[in-house]
Order: structure tokens, then C-alpha cells, then sequence
């Protein structure tokens, strides 16, 4: 029989009447002819207070255990299921990620996938078995103890199903009907997309878009796994919701095809560095090595004067996530400490935010980046930083005027239009 992943997000499955809407959608696949592997994540909100039942308990705690509790929320999820497809009359089986074996790395809270055999549920499909209900966002490490692969992890079990079992798609169901042109909260001419590329996908993720945790996007582009987005709320169709699908399934791209943003940034400065070789890698190493995730790069003309100064001298701008802004304030004072760099001043602004457009089509059209920066300008937003990649450009300005950027981008490029 063919098969079909479906993955229920927290807000799908978070109470006993969502579970049973949720096993609707599962059995009329069934009916339809799909054996069908279910993957759930923790019902609402429990996750999170695992975490703090882990935390009020010890501060400094074993990360082993750590996951052996968090990874109890998908659990209780993937049994209930089973038992209300049961009830059902579907025959049904619920699965913890090491009665598969879902084979992960020993990387406690962040494991990465190794490998997911197929025996143990093909044997239970060929015996009768038509539902395969597998707790997400968790496996097991090779000394046989409990793994969990941080935040978003039952995105990423679902594509690796499809992939590691042929699925014909994977199918997402969320609080959301699909994936927009840009935030509906923020934009009301925000347009659903019946299609979408793998590679514009993995942008929007990345560049704050929250429909598709990142690393899935990634292994579904990687294997070509068809993932399609819908509402657990509303009736579906096979029409319904948006694919992420190969760029060659897409008829005719548009030059864009989203706004991203993300007010989560902060924007660092080092005020007259040295401006020698070498000097780009004594300060973006100490900052891999501190964890912190770089992104935005530029280097300027320092505004100090040369005089004060032997050699020449740069200022070196770069944005950091604001979480990890102190994790970078160390990394480069421990560094000049060190003498491994010299800076006059370590200059932090966390009242910014990135705002990005993305679209294969800019791929073979000339002029995005003019337009997109003439829209900011007449709505006198100042830009701040900007960097670019083959499918996207994205710049940094003051958080305050995150919406109406937004906005003026969303119409300067009529994306509410088909």
C-alpha cells in the first residue's frame, strides 16, 4: 500500500478532543488506501513544564536524565492516539522512538539522526497494522539511553520518516492553514502559497518564518521529500494547505515570494580594529568557539581618527541573535585580553531587527535589491546592514519599524497578487 507521514504539532494534539480531530484526519487517509505513520509532538505546553520540573529539581542537571523526562511528553501524546484510533475501530500501535529504533547521535538534548531500519513497522504493517503512531522529537543514543533533538525535533522526525520509508509526502498539521507571502498578523494582504521551494522554505525558516522548524525543511530538501503545511482545524483536501516541493514543480516563480523578519537581533561593532590579514579570523573564531551564531557582516572605514592609531584601522559590524549577545561581549573581550585582537570600543544595539525577501525568481531578474531599498527609503526606514545571497537579501534597521517595513516591502512587490 502506499504510505503517508502525518506530524501533529502541540497544539494539534493538546487536549483529548484535539487528539480525537487529529485521528479523524488520520483514519479517512486510511480509508482512502494510505498506511500511515503518525508522528505527534507533546501536547501544548508540556513540554515546557517537563523543563521546569527538570529545572525546579536541579539546577545543574545530568542532560541524560534531562531528555529521559522531556521526551516523556511525546509519549503520552503517541499513546493516546493509539488508543483513541483504536477506539476507532483503526488498527493502530504506538511506538517510542527506541521500540523503532530511531538510532540518534549521543548529543543529549540536540541528538542528530544516524539511522531509522524499517523492520520492526513494516513487520507490524504486514501483520494488519494500518497506523504507526511514533513519538517525535526523540531517539536513542548508541549506549541504548534516551535522546531528544531540541526544540522543533518532531518537524524533523516526520520528514525523516518519509525519507527513511519512501512516503509518498509528508503532511504537517499546525495552528496555521499553509504557508504566506508574510506574517497575516502584520500584513493583511498577507496571501497563502499553494506551492513552495525547498530553498525559499529553508530561507524563511531560517530568517524567522515559524510554519517549518529549519532542520526539516533541510533533511526534505536533501531527499526530496514532499512536505505539505495545513490547519488541523479546518477540513482538508488534496488541494488544501501549501507544498514545499522541488523548484521544477513550480510552474513559474515570482521574482519574491515572502517577507521575513525577525526582531530577535542585535547588532555589534568593534570600533577601530587593526586592519591587517588574519584579522577577520581572530575575531570570528573566538566566536564559534563561544557558540554564538553570526550572520550579518560588514566592514567599514573606522570614523576614528587615523592619527591615533599606528597602522590603519577598520570598524567590524556583524549581528548576533540578542540572547547571545553576552556570549559574544566574552568572546571578544576574553580575545583582547588574550591580545589576539585590539579594539577601542565594543559597541552593542539591540533595538534592531532583520527583515529579509526571499524568491528563486531573483535568481534572473536584475533590479530587486533597488526596488526593495527605494521601498524603505520612502518610508524613511534607514538601513543599517545588508546581506545577500543568490535567493534572498536582508537587511537590519531599527526594531521599531519592523511592520511598516513589512508592509511597504509586501506592497512594493504586490505579493497579495496570484
Amino acid at each position: 500500500m502506499p504510505l503517508l507521514v502525518m506530524k501533529f504539532g502541540g497544539t494539534s494534539v493538546a487536549d483529548l478532543d484535539r487528539i480525537a480531530n487529529a485521528a479523524k484526519k488520520v483514519q479517512r487517509e486510511v480509508e482512502r488506501g494510505y498506511d500511515v505513520i503518525v508522528i505527534v509532538s507533546a501536547m501544548s505546553g508540556r513540554t515546557n513544564e517537563l523543563v521546569g520540573w527538570v529545572e525546579g529539581t536541579s539546577r545543574l542537571y545530568d542532560a541524560r536524565e534531562y531528555d529521559a523526562v522531556v521526551a516523556s511528553g511525546e509519549n503520552v501524546t503517541a499513546g493516546l492516539m493509539a488508543l483513541r484510533l483504536q477506539e476507532m475501530g483503526v488498527p493502530a500501535r504506538s511506538w517510542q522512538g527506541w521500540q523503532v529504533p530511531i538510532n540518534t547521535t549521543d548529543q543529549h538534548g540536540a541528538a542528530r539522526f544516524v539511522s531509522i531500519p524499517r523492520d520492526n513497522i513494516d513487520q507490524k504493517f504486514a501483520e494488519g497494522m494500518r497506523v504507526a503512531v511514533v513519538a517525535g522529537f526523540q531517539g536513542v543514543a548508541p549506549d541504548g539511553r534516551i535522546t531528544t533533538l531540541g526544540r522543533g525535533g518532531s518537524d524533523t522526525t516526520a520528514v525523516a520518516f518519509a525519507a527513511a520509508f519512501g512516503a509518498e509526502r509528508c503532511d504537517t498539521y499546525t495552528d496555521v492553514d499553509g504557508v504566506y507571502t508574510t506574517d497575516p498578523r502584520i500584513s493583511a494582504k498577507a496571501r497563502k502559497l499553494d506551492r513552495i521551494a525547498f530553498e525559499e522554505m529553508l530561507e524563511l525558516a531560517s530568517l524567522g518564518a515559524k510554519v517549518l522548524q529549519t532542520r526539516s525543511v533541510e533533511l526534505a530538501m536533501r531527499f526530496k521529500v514532499p512536505l505539505r503545511v495545513l490547519s488541523s482545524f479546518d477540513e482538508t483536501d488534496e488541494t488544501s494547505g501549501t507544498l514545499v516541493c522541488d523548484e521544477d514543480q513550480i510552474m513559474e516563480a515570482k521574482v519574491v515570494t515572502g517577507i521575513a523578519y525577525s526582531r530577535d537581533e542585535a547588532k555589534i561593532t568593534l570600533i577601530t580594529v587593526e586592519d591587517r590579514p588574519g584579522i577577520s579570523a581572530a575575531i570570528f573564531e573566538p566566536l564559534a568557539a563561544a557558540g554564538v551564531n553570526v550572520d550579518m557582516i560588514v566592514q567599514n572605514i573606522s570614523e576614528k581618527n587615523y592619527e591615533d592609531h599606528a597602522g590603519a584601522v577598520t570598524d567590524m559590524t556583524f549581528s548576533v541573535p540578542v540572547a547571545q549577545v553576552e556570549h559574544a561581549r566574552g568572546a571578544m573581550e576574553a580575545a583582547r585580553a588574550e591580545g589576539k585582537i585590539a579594539y577601542d570600543e565594543l559597541s552593542v544595539d539591540t533595538e534592531v531587527a532583520k527583515v529579509s525577501v526571499v524568491g528563486i525568481g531573483m535568481r534572473s531578474h536584475a533590479g530587486v535589491a533597488a526596488r526593495m531599498f527605494r521601498a524603505l527609503a520612502d518610508e524613511n526606514i534607514n538601513i543599517k546592514v545588508i546581506s545577500t545571497s543568490e535567493i534572498k537579501i536582508s537587511v537590519l534597521i531599527d526594531r521599531k519599524y519592523v511592520e511598516l517595513a513589512v508592509q511597504a516591502l509586501h506592497d512594493a512587490f504586490e505579493l497579495e497578487k496570484a
